[in-house]
C-alpha cells in the first residue's frame, strides 16, 4: 500500500472512530425526534441542511433510518422528496463503500478478522441468488447495508446488479418510514 492510500484510511479511520465514538456516547442525540430538532436550527436552509447530511452521513457509517425518519418529521408534506434524498443519500454511501473497500484494503482486513463469514457471505453474493441476498440485506433493518456494500466491492459483484439490489432493498424500507410512519401521529 503505498504512502498516499496509507494516509487516506489512517484519516478516514480516525475520523469514523470519532464519529462512531460520539455516537456510542450521545446515543440520545441521534433520535429522530433530536437529528431533526438539529436540522431545524438552519431555517433558511432546512431542504439543503437535510439533504447535505443525509449524504455525509455514509461517511460516519451510522445507519440511516434514524435520519430518514426525521425527514419525515422535518417534512411531513413533502414524502417523496425525503424518500428520494434519503435514497440517493444511501446509494452515495453505497457506492463509495463499493469501490473504497478494495482501495482502502478491507478485502483483507475482513478475511483476517472473519474468513468463514465473509466466505459464506461473498458465495451467497456470487451465487445465481446474489441480487436477491443484497436486497433481503439491504430491506432488513437490523442488518447492516454498510457490511454487504464492502463483501460486494471486495466480491467483485457487478455494480449494477449490487446498486439496483440496494436500491431496490432500501427503496422498500423507506417507503415504509416514510409513508407508513409519516402518517402515524406518533412522530409529531
Amino acid at each position: 500500500m503505498n504512502l498516499g492510500k496509507k494516509i487516506f484510511l489512517l484519516g478516514w479511520l480516525l475520523f469514523l472512530m470519532g464519529c462512531i465514538g460520539y455516537y456510542v456516547s450521545h446515543t440520545n442525540e441521534f433520535t429522530p425526534r433530536h437529528i431533526s430538532e438539529f436540522i431545524s436550527k438552519f431555517e433558511g436552509h432546512l431542504l439543503l441542511a437535510y439533504f447535505m447530511i443525509s449524504f455525509l452521513r455514509g461517511f460516519t457509517l451510522i445507519p440511516s433510518t434514524p435520519f430518514v425518519i426525521a425527514g419525515v418529521l422535518l417534512f411531513p408534506e413533502n414524502k417523496i422528496i425525503v424518500l428520494l434524498i434519503s435514497l440517493g443519500g444511501i446509494l452515495f454511501s453505497a457506492t463509495l463503500l463499493y469501490y473504497l473497500s478494495e482501495f482502502l484494503g478491507f478485502d483483507s482486513y475482513f478475511e483476517k478478522i472473519a474468513p468463514e463469514r465473509v466466505n459464506r457471505i461473498t458465495t451467497k453474493i456470487n451465487s445465481p441468488w446474489g441480487f436477491l441476498f443484497v436486497i433481503l440485506w439491504a430491506f432488513f433493518p437490523l442488518a447492516p447495508t454498510d457490511l454487504v456494500c464492502y463483501i460486494a466491492g471486495t466480491a467483485r459483484m457487478n455494480f449494477l446488479r449490487f446498486i439496483l439490489a440496494v436500491a431496490l432493498g432500501e427503496l422498500i424500507i423507506c417507503l415504509f418510514y416514510t409513508y407508513s410512519l409519516g402518517s402515524l401521529n406518533l412522530l409529531r
